[in-house]
Parts: structure tokens; C-alpha cells; sequence
């Protein structure tokens, strides 16, 4: 009865901490224009807008709560075998564009990129890396999918928003013990991080000199990855599609500015330098 009833509160409190916000702002992405230039094998950067994403930027001092691994549509998969796997788990119109990201409560899982047509999002793109080489990348993400994800976890992030003396000492969770960015890590950012160590792509590596005064570099422990990690990555390039973009033909000054007005992001006042 008690293991009933601390689950029942764990998946509560989970869907309290899922439930997502309305954007409340007008970001400046193209959206169209990242779905037209997005390359399989780039990594997508969200600006959550639910309480999970919240604690996350606070833990993490980054806006990015998110990430998901961008895998194209199923038809260009060149392996049979993952094709299917990825049909198995997605079973939407095969042309489109897909995701494979680690849910809270939801586990590894594939998603429409479309999902995340109204966020706050980032594209990355790693470097150097030769089409077969992204297909491994991404075939490692796809035998990822199905794994589970422990409710827990959500149940351990819940405990930054209340005071530790309210839960008795069994459900304290060992992984606030050890390492407090734990569980931002289970979400989604360890299984990213896998799927590029998988083939030696170097996110954020340790760099020092060895006893020969070589430079070397130690892997991390894919665990301890955020999903700012990868923004500060030198080894992923920031892709950005601005909704004006500019050039000889549109310069700063032709852009459709509102004279007059100017915003202190609390609302639009009459400008005083007018």
C-alpha cells in the first residue's frame, strides 16, 4: 500500500512539474528556415516551458533546458534494420522530419521535429563529421529508443522546489548525495552525449598534459552533460536562421522598426529618446 501510494504521488508531481506554459514571448528563428536547412545528425537546443525546465535552467545558469538529436525522415536511414526500429516506434507519414529525444516520464523516444514549432529553440551542428559517421551517431540514438525512464528522477527534480524535511528519508534519492546536475543529465543529454562518444566526437572534453608534456584529452563521464554543454561545445557550430536576415540588400536600417516605442521586455512604452 505505502510503495502504491509514493508512486502515485511521484507520477502527481510529475505531471505538475510536465505541464507546459504558453510561450510567452515572439522569438526571432525562422522555424521554416531551420526545417528546410537542419542536417541529420545536428542537435536541437530547447528553451523549455515547464517547471522540470525551470529547475534545470537555474541548476545550470543556461536558458537551454532540452536537447534532442535531429535523425532526418525515416527513408533516408540507410539501415534497413534501424529504419524499421524507427518505423516501430513512430508511426506518423514517413517523410517527416524526426527527432529522438529522452522525455522525462516518457523515456528515449522518436518526436516530429514540428513539435517544437512554437519554442525557443538552437541549432548545432558538429564538425568534421563524414555522412556514415552520422549514421552511426544516429543508429546508436535509435537502439537507445524504448529504454525507459525512471519516474524517479522526476520525483528528485521536484525536490528543488520544496523544503527537504517534507519527505521521509526513504524517498530521498542518493543522486542529490553524490552529484546535484544528476538528474538533468538522465533526462536527455547523457543519451546525446553517448550516441557522439560513440564514434570519439569530442563535446567537452578534459584537456591536460601528460607526463611527456603532450596535450591529451579525457573523455567525460557522459552523465555529467547539461544541455548547455553542447552550446559551449567549441566542436558544434551555432546555426542560426534569423526571420530577417541581413545582407546588402536588407541593411539594419530597412528593417520594419516601430518608431516611437521601445520595450523593456515588461511591455512596449513610448520611447523618451523620440
Amino acid at each position: 500500500m505505502a510503495n502504491s501510494f509514493s508512486n502515485w504521488i511521484i507520477k502527481k508531481v510529475g505531471h505538475w512539474l510536465l505541464k507546459n506554459e504558453p510561450p510567452h514571448r515572439a522569438y526571432l528563428s525562422d522555424f521554416h528556415q531551420i526545417c528546410k536547412e537542419i542536417l541529420p545528425g545536428d542537435v536541437l537546443l530547447i528553451e523549455g516551458r515547464n517547471r522540470i525546465s525551470h529547475i534545470i535552467q537555474q541548476i545550470t545558469r543556461s536558458p537551454w533546458s532540452h536537447a534532442a538529436l535531429y535523425i532526418g525522415t525515416i527513408p533516408g536511414i540507410e539501415d534497413p534494420e534501424l529504419r524499421e526500429k524507427v518505423k516501430a516506434a513512430y508511426s506518423g507519414n514517413p517523410e517527416t522530419q524526426l527527432l529522438i529525444e529522452s522525455e522525462v516520464g516518457e523515456g528515449t523516444i522518436v518526436s516530429p521535429i514540428s513539435k517544437y514549432g512554437s519554442d525557443h529553440i538552437r541549432l548545432l551542428r558538429p564538425q568534421g563529421l563524414t555522412t556514415p559517421t552520422i549514421q552511426k551517431v544516429i543508429g546508436y540514438a535509435i537502439n537507445r529508443l524504448g529504454r525507459k525512464y525512471d519516474f524517479r528522477h522526476v520525483f528528485d527534480l521536484a525536490r528543488f522546489l520544496f523544503p527537504w524535511g517534507l519527505f521521509p528519508r526513504r524517498w530521498r534519492s542518493s543522486l542529490f548525495q553524490h552529484n546535484a546536475l544528476q538528474p538533468t543529465e538522465d533526462i536527455c543529454s547523457s543519451m546525446i552525449a553517448d550516441a557522439f562518444y560513440s564514434v570519439h566526437f569530442p563535446i567537452l572534453p578534459l584537456v591536460q598534459l601528460n607526463d611527456a608534456k603532450n596535450v591529451e584529452l579525457i573523455q567525460r563521464n557522459p552523465r555529467l552533460f547539461t544541455p548547455s554543454d553542447f552550446d559551449y561545445s567549441p566542436y558544434f557550430n551555432i546555426i542560426k536562421y534569423p526571420i530577417f536576415k541581413l545582407s546588402s540588400d536588407l541593411l539594419p536600417n530597412d528593417l520594419p522598426w516601430k518608431k516611437g516605442v521601445i520595450s523593456d521586455d515588461l511591455g512596449i512604452h513610448d520611447d523618451p529618446g523620440q
